[in-house]
């Protein structure tokens, strides 16, 4: 299961671009809080204990308790980070409150386990999906979904109800979706040409087309001597 991970917050008021340039400058990372029938909050959190958090973590479905200064405990899931796109600094943040007695739900990468027996005699894994949607109450949010796939050969795939889901947990596609198969390798025969093959006489290329073409007729000779 994902672990909940510790986040302080403090409040902060709404204020203009050169404010939050100077924010982030001092370590501080923008956020809002917002759902889960609570008021909108805006807040800052510290830059440096939330990149800590990011880099423990195995997927991008975290679960925050965040510690608001005056504010008491928040448990969030977090909804959007944006990053700039030329240092990668975290620019801003949006918590999505959450009560943990209600069903969240969530895009959760998918971890395929050994190497197929089909692949091993020369077959190809085809992974059709990366990741799957599912619903659970928050202590039950897992971090990535396993599958062992190796007992499979050609022609096997993986369906969604073949999965072994975590206690609590449930798929929002049907049981027949395909996540992933394993398929003959395709050979791709390219067909060299030979020269001059299937030409018809007369094509340019065909033996013997031209052979007494182009001799001046004083050249000629006609059988039995010359002419009197």
């Amino acid at each position: 299961m994902s672990k909940t991970q510790s986040l302080k917050a403090e409040p902060r008021q709404r204020t203009g671009t050169g404010v939050l340039k100077r924010m982030r400058r001092d370590g501080y990372v923008p956020s809002v809080v917002y759902g889960g029938g609570v008021d909108n909050r805006n807040v800052k959190v510290i830059a440096k204990e939330f990149q800590d958090i990011l880099a423990q973590s195995a997927s991008a479905n975290i679960l925050i308790d965040l510690q608001i200064e005056d504010g008491g405990n928040q448990l969030a899931f977090l909804q959007d980070v944006q990053h700039d796109p030329l240092t990668g600094n975290v620019l801003h943040i949006d918590f999505l409150a959450i009560d943990q007695n209600t069903e969240i739900t969530a895009n959760i990468p998918i971890e395929l386990i050994g190497e197929p027996e089909g692949v091993k005699m020369g077959g190809l894994l085809e992974e059709l999906l990366h990741s799957l949607e599912i619903k659970c109450l928050p202590k039950d949010l897992p971090e990535t979904i396993k599958a062992d796939i190796t007992e499979f050969e050609i022609g096997d795939a993986l369906h969604v109800g073949e999965i072994e889901w975590p206690a609590g947990v449930e798929p929002t596609l049907e049981s027949d979706v395909v996540v992933a198969q394993v398929t003959k390798a395709r050979v791709v025969e390219e067909e060299e040409e030979v020269e001059g093959e299937g030409l018809e006489p007369g094509e340019p290329g065909a033996e013997g087309e031209g052979a007494a073409e182009g001799a001046p007729e004083g050249e000629k000779k006609e059988e039995g001597g010359e002419a009197s």
